[in-house]
């Protein structure tokens, strides 16, 4: 559940006294996007990045996004504070108003910038994946976008869950893996580790985007490449990725054991990303006393 305070347009309120209205066509039609942020000990972690993969889905999906990401990083840190949150994640939303016929005449912002942070979800020691054909359309010119049209994913967790499994691997129109509902997937075979390319369907996600920049530089290879389900089978290991999750171990898919859950590589790769945030977040506060 979200906590109490939230931004609104750059106003810090309480929840209950936030409007968004049926007349916003983007809220109805889910035109808009969004990006979580882990909190770690009151600090966003790598909001730079996020700003970057917003600016670059805003441009695909036509919503509206301001050139200056500082005042929307100023309205994350007062939302953290004003909800004394040390250990969480913050959902930054970006809704588009006007995008048809469909919208009211009242006087709306071109865009409706919404910050709420809420604590963060808990997760087994490893987690344990059905399998779903043409869950990701490669060819779609959405895809890899985080748009606030969410149901396909949703829709495919509450169907994992609903036959006993944590998340669920999507495969798309080749029959290739994507990445799960929220999560990137990685497979590794003899120290090697494999995730999906992003022309696979799949996001690029920020914590992919961190392992295949810390892996190489500890000595463990992370590239992408075009993975099969029976890839993940016949794999030494497999994990998966997400801001909230970090890294963490895969015991089962579809039925088929994964022998080592969390697996070495799985586990270092965990470690080196703990340290790498611990690191930004050191250099980050460092600098603003610096500066204070």
């Amino acid at each position: 559940m979200i906590h109490h305070m939230i931004s609104h347009n750059g106003r810090l309120l309480p929840i209950e006294q936030s409007r968004l209205s049926p007349g916003q066509e983007g809220l109805i039609n889910g035109w808009g996007l969004f990006t979580t942020l882990r909190v770690f000990e009151g600090w966003p972690f790598a909001f730079e990045r996020h700003w970057r993969r917003l600016r670059r889905d805003s441009e695909r999906t036509h919503v509206p996004l301001p050139a200056d990401g500082e005042p929307v990083r100023k309205s994350v840190y007062e939302v953290i504070r004003a909800n004394q949150v040390s250990e969480g994640a913050v959902r930054i939303y970006v809704i588009w108003n006007r995008t048809g016929i469909w919208h009211s005449g009242e006087s709306f912002a071109e865009t409706d910038i919404v910050v709420t942070v809420a604590p963060l979800p808990k997760y087994p020691e490893t987690v344990r994946l059905a399998l779903g054909e043409h869950g990701r359309h490669a060819a779609s010119p959405l895809a890899g976008t985080k748009v606030i049209s969410w149901l396909n994913n949703v829709w495919h967790a509450h169907e994992a869950k609903r036959m006993g499994f944590d998340e669920i691997v999507l495969l798309n129109e080749r029959g290739e893996v994507a990445e799960c509902t929220a999560a990137n997937i990685f497979a590794v075979h003899g120290g090697q580790v494999t995730t999906p390319q992003l022309d696979s369907g799949c996001l690029a996600g920020i914590t992919r985007e961190v392992l295949r920049e810390l892996g190489p530089k500890s000595g463990i290879a992370v590239n992408e490449g075009v993975l099969r389900p029976d890839d993940l089978y016949a794999a030494d290991e497999v994990f998966v990725s997400s801001t909230n999750r970090a890294v963490l171990g895969v015991a089962e898919i579809a039925g088929h054991k994964i022998a080592a859950a969390p697996g070495p590589v799985t586990q270092r790769l965990g470690d080196i990303f703990a340290d790498y945030v611990a690191q930004c977040r050191t250099k980050e506060m460092n600098q603003k006393q610096a500066s204070a």
